[in-house]
């Protein structure tokens, strides 16, 4: 190796941190003995290389094929002799090393010729049908390897809608942000057949941050180096949210795991590390007083529901839910798709109608809104409890949302909504406790009719900090379950009695 050559090699070298290279050459060394791959006479690991079969050998469980493939074609691409013609196909340490350093620690400038080669093996410009692939690979190699090295903190593909869908609608949504040297986007079949540079490339990389901190991630965790040391964790703390809720209750989500990765990217920052379910229409039942019974004074939530015709969108309340009949929130708010598009809308600017719930009023609409204006919501689910609208004609003044569900006028099928963030300190001390724990009142009415408290285990199972605790009523006392229900202005005796018996 010339001198200059191994400057530029001790150059990426130095990138890491003195463990960071420990890490790394353990790495390759596992690499090249599992090849059969015999080093020099003099033991020097320079001469020792790495096999795409013996990458593949290692690679087996925590990786898809196609993407240990695209990762041995992206080492191979590195030029170590400054001649385009007949590259090795082993991959010596030099390359392993530039490889990870341009990945891991590279600009974009530094990443794209690796990330070209593993968008095709041929130089030259690429197809979108190639980078659609390529992304769609990435996306299901993150999934994967997250679900093997348990990284999805509490999530799992048992509790969540199949991520089949969702790696293909994330995909379509990262591939919209391709620009071409005009400014145009291609979509649809044009974009699929649209021939497009490296420059181009380049530039996507570089706007859209995903595709580099999904491909960190992918390599950290997957090759199983560098991914507990603190420089990792900017790129996988906030990837996945941490699940609360779910766990015990045999539901399954409206989310899949690519849906989750993308909305938890577009909160808050001190947002981004928990979501903790709160309410779901097929565990607490179809009820809008039981819907405003768990979600209010709950801190910034996630709505997220389903029609009849199979379309799943919601929205994202940077405030707690509040009954009132006045629009509540700020401009960190959000509309969303997940199914058949995935998508986010954030605020115009052009009015402050960014969130809405009201019961129990007969002067103004009764329900949970947001965006738009009264009957015109770009998101509105009625206190009539399964009625709900989306209306844009062509869009939502608020969010510059297009129509979210199938039809304009839908019914509900399901509904989630989740705490995002760390729940209010209040929240989570009425969280453990009912209402007769709270409200001597109430417990002495069931003392003076001779009833005895009979509620302990009626409680929702508490998952750590969960805030999932039931309203507490004994089973058995119909008459005193009236009085106490009513002491809540947002529960209905028909609702107690749905939720407990």
């Amino acid at each position: 190796m010339g001198n200059a050559e191994s400057n530029a090699y001790q150059n990426h070298l130095s990138r890491f941190l003195p463990e960071e290279q420990t890490d790394i050459d353990g790495m390759f060394d596992t690499l090249s003995g599992s090849s059969g791959a015999a080093g020099a006479k003099n033991g020097k690991a320079t001469k020792k290389t790495v096999t795409l079969a013996a990458l593949q050998a290692y690679m087996r469980e925590p990786l898809p094929e196609q993407m240990t493939v695209r990762l041995y074609n992206g080492m191979k691409s590195i030029d170590l002799t400054g001649k385009s013609s007949g590259p090795s196909e082993q991959i010596a340490k030099e390359q392993f090393v530039i490889f990870m350093s341009n990945l891991l620690k590279g600009n974009a400038d530094e990443k794209i010729t690796i990330i070209m080669r593993m968008i095709s093996q041929t130089e030259g410009p690429v197809k979108g049908k190639q980078i659609q692939e390529f992304t769609e690979d990435l996306i299901m190699s993150l999934v994967h390897v997250l679900n093997y090295r348990k990284e999805l903190k509490g999530w799992n593909l048992e509790n969540t809608r199949d991520s089949a869908s969702g790696v293909k609608a994330l995909a379509s949504q990262l591939l919209s942000e391709l620009k071409l040297a005009d400014g145009k986007k291609p979509v649809g079949p044009q974009l699929m057949e649209t021939t497009f540079d490296q420059s181009v490339i380049e530039d996507w990389v570089y706007r859209v941050p995903q595709i580099s901190t999904f491909l960190s991630v992918v390599i950290r965790q997957g090759f199983h180096v560098l991914h507990s040391l603190l420089d990792q964790a900017k790129d996988i703390i906030n990837l996945v949210p941490g699940c609360k809720g779910i766990k015990g209750r045999g539901l399954i989500s409206l989310f899949d795991i690519p849906s989750i990765i993308y909305i938890n990217s577009h909160l808050p920052a001190e947002l981004q590390h928990k979501w903790q379910l709160l309410f779901s229409s097929r565990v607490h039942g179809e009820s809008f007083s039981q819907l405003c019974g768990h979600i209010v004074n709950k801190g910034p939530c996630i709505v997220i529901l389903k029609d009849l015709d199979g379309y799943i969108f919601g929205g994202f309340a940077s405030h707690s839910w509040e009954v009132k009949p006045q629009f509540q929130g700020d401009n960190r708010c959000f509309l969303f798709s997940v199914f058949p598009s995935l998508a986010v809308y954030t605020c115009t600017g052009y009015n402050d109608h960014y969130m809405y719930l009201n019961y129990g009023q007969q002067t103004m609409p009764n329900g949970l809104g947001m965006g738009g204006q009264h009957d015109y919501f770009g998101l509105w689910i009625d206190s009539d409890y399964g009625k709900g609208h989306s209306k844009a004609k062509p869009r939502c003044t608020t969010y510059n949302s297009p129509q979210l569900s199938a039809k304009e006028n839908f019914t509900l099928d399901a509904m989630e909504v989740w705490a995002v963030g760390d729940l209010p300190e209040s929240a989570v001390i009425k969280g453990k406790k009912s209402i007769l724990d709270v409200d001597p009142e109430a417990q002495a009415l069931l003392e003076m009719t001779g009833k005895s408290r009979q509620s302990d285990g009626l409680r929702e199972p508490v998952e750590d900090d969960d805030d999932g605790a039931a309203l507490e009523v004994p089973a058995d006392s119909s008459d005193s379950l009236g009085r106490v229900c009513n002491r809540n202005r947002l529960w209905s005796r028909k609702d107690c009695r749905h939720r407990f018996t």
